[in-house]
């Protein structure tokens, strides 16, 4: 794979071209930071060469825009995350750098491809879902905007799982993402704090005479900082996410081996180090749940060391820590973040409670990601009493004092105060995180224009009375940097073709776009794209489950997480109905449809488990029925993950976006496909309201039950099977299922399903909304046969994703919420 005949230069050589600069760093970190001959480069090994030489140049960049931080003393954002989904780091860090060319050229002289070479890197395994991929894409924006923002999060050693399909199953497997080592992580040994657990509270009175708290007798484990660097785009700004990873503590060690016991000594790192080790460990069991605990603990209380060390190297008392910092908790994992400040200010540092506590509450910011109660985290007080002691007091005492609160703004209201109090006294008694996160923090979002009215008006109604004006709507958005230009180069270079490279970065500049809508030659260069698009994926999907697919059907995809809100299967009953239509009208004009599905359901989430094992069983029916097959196929790609995401994305005709109105917070799945123009045929959730706002109804295919349709069809009785009855194609549908068609091999396989459906309530209305979505999907097809008007409306869609751009997004964020200003170019 070497040009053999081109010579490694040595480190004091200066040659004059990028491409020769960057030639000559990859032959220098292949011999004297990998320790190899680079004449005997292969893939790997070019691979590190480069992420090495790449590392370099980004950290001069963090260098410089870290000292031009510290001298400007600008207001600083601090974004708590238990997950990130940053992706592939290699392209996006070219792309940022201007070194796409460059890089191109070198590799070619070496031998070797930019896109074969990237599938070196695994994806990252430090997020799960929409959660991680949104603090991400806000990273991306926050270093675009030149705000001086970092993210905190951990370090996990495996992801939250690899799936594999095994006879149609999901099987998990471990995600072991740094076996081979992670080249674009700084290890920084001089920042490392002690984390306490467990031990007691005790109470003492200092020299001035004040009651004061210390924890002691406690089991104690070190975050050691890793930091991995976010570029801006084409700029020399360079931040940094800040994840930790856990180490045994030297003192719990020596104590051990002072004892003469080695084996306890080892014991005792293992135990202490599993914090880190993996994303979402199983809740299902007592051990399992402290573990999920400890681990939002064990990063809360690194970052706040982390944020305070930073402060006081440039100030001497905490009266202008809030202007200096904004933390922003994103959803409630990092909400014991609020109690931990409180004791630090008042344990660590001597604050008394008034002063601790108006501090804490203007440095606090939250955002809410869910809609649904029963997601809301809770945790027994019984366990935070045994892990954090310190901080259960701390708890009870800002309850208290909340509780206070109401009885002087609605005296004697005691079912109010139930209601709203932190702590939850039915059965064994909780902690209600999001109850604690609004009561200590100055802003409270949702993330879409529904969510956040569902937000006041529904589930926090009575907090937002409590606290007016506290609640804001910050809608989600999406770097167009990883989502279209890095995703979609050849839709880029089109788009860029005709209104210039400004929109990288003011993606509303997409509306010039709109007059070549009509545009018949421009049309065939888009439908070009498309097409490759799909060739692409149609080779990745041969490559990883062996089947063939069609590039010219219509490519239906539906890629997310597996859960029974987000409706695959309402998605696969529509697919058995078009096979039950084709095997009666096998002469009839239907168009070729392949519906991709991609997305990994919880380990312990039986049913979610179940559908997926449907939608495997459906696609080898159809695949083995010569009528069907010619017309219909199904593909179920394993492993759904971001750099998955990236060729999926691009290749769609129609997104999916069908959960239960009124369930999606926002969804950023849905702006993505829409931005590379796939039609999206979706309910009015979430955030498909304001792509409905911004592209047209005309330009988008909604059905089904509106959120307070949902409410309304509940509260009046809902008869699932009444609906089923009334329906010969949806009966049809569901006695193939019961009668064991698609598990011939084992008849009662599907029983679940179809009883959840019939006679467990279908509590997320699939068949409520099943005949509206027949029709829309006829609709779909029909609008797909003619070519023309397709693809305008896919054009316009592109043009009309402006707004959901994550620049937007942190931009509100930083007026609105966190007080924070760019920094001057």
């Amino acid at each position: 794979m070497l040009d053999h005949h081109h010579n490694p230069v040595d480190g004091n050589q200066c040659p004059g071209s990028e491409a020769d600069r960057l030639k000559q760093d990859i032959f220098r970190n292949i011999r004297f930071n990998l320790g190899l001959d680079p004449l005997e480069m292969n893939r790997y090994t070019c691979f590190m060469g480069l992420a090495l030489s790449v590392k370099e140049r980004l950290i001069s960049k963090w260098i410089e825009t870290q000292k031009f931080c510290r001298d400007i003393l600008a207001k600083r954002v601090f974004y708590l995350s238990l997950e990130f989904l940053p992706g592939r780091f290699l392209k996006n860090y070219l792309i940022s750098l201007g070194l796409e060319t460059p890089t191109e050229q070198v590799l070619s002289e070496l031998g070797f491809d930019l896109d074969i070479l990237e599938e070196e890197e695994w994806d990252a395994g430090l997020g799960n879902g929409g959660l991680g991929r949104l603090a991400s894409c806000y990273m991306d924006s926050i270093a675009r905007l030149r705000l001086p923002g970092y993210g905190y999060g951990i370090r996990y050693d495996f992801g939250i799982f690899y799936q594999v399909l095994e006879n149609g199953y999901q099987q998990e497997k471990s995600d072991n993402w740094m076996r081979r080592g992670n080249p674009w992580e700084i290890v920084r040994f001089e920042n490392i704090h002690r984390i306490q657990f467990y031990g007691r509270s005790e109470s003492y009175t200092d020299i001035h005479g004040h009651q004061r708290y210390r924890w002691v007798d406690t089991q104690d484990v070190m975050a050691l900082a890793c930091d991995v660097l976010v570029p801006g785009i084409h700029d020399d700004f360079v931040t940094n996410m800040r994840l930790w990873t856990a180490r045994s503590s030297r003192e719990f060690d020596l104590d051990f081996f002072n004892k003469g016991d080695y084996i306890g000594a080892v014991e005792a790192k293992v135990i202490s180090e599993t914090i880190s080790k993996v994303l979402y460990p199983s809740d299902e069991i007592e051990k399992g749940r402290e573990l999920r605990l400890k681990q939002q603990y064990f990063f809360v209380s690194a970052s706040l060391q982390d944020i305070i060390r930073q402060y006081l190297s440039d100030h001497r008392s905490f009266s202008g820590f809030s202007d200096w910092a904004a933390i922003q908790l994103n959803d409630t994992h990092p909400s014991i973040a609020i109690p931990e400040l409180m004791r630090l200010f008042m344990d660590v540092y001597g604050l008394g409670w008034d002063e601790a506590w108006t501090i804490c509450e203007k440095s606090f910011a939250y955002t809410n990601h869910t809609v649904l109660p029963e997601a809301l985290e809770t945790w027994p007080v019984d366990l935070i009493a045994r892990l954090l002691p310190r901080h259960i007091d701390i708890i009870h005492e800002i309850n208290h004092r909340f509780l206070d609160l109401l009885e002087n703004q609605y005296p004697g209201s005691n079912d109010l105060a139930q209601r709203l109090s932190i702590i939850g006294e039915e059965g064994r008694k909780k902690v209600r995180m999001a109850h604690l996160a609004i009561v200590g923090s100055h802003s409270v979002n949702g993330v879409a224009a529904l969510h956040s009215d569902i937000l006041k008006t529904g589930l926090f109604k009575e907090f937002n009375a409590v606290y007016p004006g506290r609640f804001k709507n910050v809608t989600n958005g999406i770097t167009p940097r990883r989502w279209l230009y890095q995703s979609n180069p050849d839709l880029s270079r089109l788009i860029t073709s005709v209104i210039g490279p400004e929109w990288l970065s003011e993606l509303d500049r997409l509306r010039q776009l709109m007059p070549y809508a009509d545009d018949a030659s421009f049309q065939a260069k888009w439908q070009k794209v498309k097409m490759e698009n799909k060739k692409r994926l149609a080779r990745y999907a041969l490559r990883k489950t062996g089947t063939g697919v069609n590039p010219h059907s219509l490519f239906d995809i539906h890629a997310k997480r597996i859960h029974e809100y987000k409706r695959q299967l309402l998605n696969i009953l529509h697919v058995i109905f078009l096979y039950n239509h084709i095997r009666q009208y096998p002469e009839g004009g239907d168009i070729r449809r392949t519906f991709f599905f991609a997305g990994k359901a919880a380990p312990a989430y039986f049913m979610a488990k179940l559908i997926i094992k449907l939608i495997t069983s459906v696609s080898q029916v159809i695949s083995r029925d010569p009528l069907v097959r010619e017309k219909l196929s199904v593909i179920f790609l394993p492993n759904y993950c971001i750099s998955q995401a990236e060729k999926l994305i691009p290749a769609a005709d129609v997104s999916e976006q069908i959960s239960t109105a009124g369930l999606e917070a926002s969804g950023t799945g849905n702006m993505k496909f829409a931005l590379n123009g796939a039609l999206t045929i979706g309910t009015l959730d979430g955030a498909n309201v304001e792509i409905m706002e911004e592209v047209g109804k005309e330009n988008i295919f909604i059905f089904g039950l509106t959120s307070d349709e949902v409410v309304k069809t509940r509260q009046q009785g809902y008869d699932p099977r009444k609906v089923y009855e009334e329906n010969q194609d949806l009966k049809n549908v569901i006695d193939l299922i019961d009668a064991g068609h698609f598990s011939p091999e084992s008849p009662d396989l599907f029983k679940p399903i179809v009883q959840s459906l019939l006679d467990h309530g279908d509590y997320y209305l699939v068949l409520a909304d099943f005949a509206d979505y027949v029709r829309t999907q006829q609709a779909v097809a029909k609008t797909y046969e003619s070519t023309a008007r397709w693809t305008r409306m896919s054009i316009l869609n592109t043009a009309t994703m402006g707004k959901f751009s994550s620049d937007r997004s942190v931009m509100e964020y930083a007026r609105n919420i966190w007080g924070a200003q760019p920094l001057p170019e």
